[in-house]
């Protein structure tokens, strides 16, 4: 299997679960219905921090390229994280999104890629909500911001496609595993979403 392969497996096998991610509703579940600029915010905000904690620590427990490859998605995380923060008049981290104590689950190198191909395509379908929501509110500056860390969701696939490559080689059990784990973090992150909706009353299957 191609790194591209995988990345569309795992989009396929979630199709469903990344398109209702991808809905207007997901800025709902995650303001908890405070579709305000600084709500948005701050939801994406505390999404920033708790990814940068995430792959500092398996940075910290890995080694050689994998290990370098997720302090350099730390980094960037951090940065989108101070970047949205100073767009706020302070910010405190709210608890972790259910996708990441999902991926923080993890030990394993190859579920931890496949588990950073499906943090990634969920946070795709974040950015372009948040993109969109700033577009709508008249706010180019903001909404070009976002699109920016949207671009960087390019290069962290690649990275880790080029990694899941380099790890999994011809073991086609590798990279089952790997694509298990990238659905697991989608399917984590799509049922905070529904039940985020359900506990307001919203049905979370129709996408808006």
């Amino acid at each position: 299997m191609t790194p591209e392969e995988f990345i569309e497996a795992v989009r396929d096998d979630n199709e469903t679960a990344l398109s209702r991610l991808g809905s207007s509703k997901s800025l709902f579940a995650d303001t908890a219905g405070e579709m305000e600029p600084d709500a948005v915010l701050s939801a994406a905000a505390t999404a920033e921090h708790h990814a940068a904690e995430t792959y500092e620590a398996w940075a910290a427990s890995e080694d050689g390229d994998v290990a370098a490859a997720f302090a350099e998605t730390a980094r960037e995380e951090r940065s989108h994280y101070d970047t949205v923060a100073g767009e706020l008049d302070g910010h405190e981290p709210g608890e972790a999104p259910a996708i990441q104590s999902y991926l923080r689950g993890l030990d394993d190198t190859v579920e931890r890629l496949g588990g950073f191909v499906g943090r990634t395509l969920a946070a795709e379908q974040s950015k372009t909500q948040v993109t969109g929501f700033f577009v709508g509110d008249a706010d180019p500056q903001t909404a070009g911001l976002f699109r920016s860390m949207g671009d960087d969701l390019d290069a962290q696939l690649e990275r880790a496609g080029d990694l899941l490559a380099a790890e999994c080689g011809d073991d086609e059990g590798a990279w089952d595993r790997a694509r298990e784990a990238g659905g697991g973090a989608i399917e984590a992150a799509y049922e905070e979403y529904a039940d985020s909706l359900e506990s307001m009353g919203v049905n979370p299957k129709p996408v808006c």
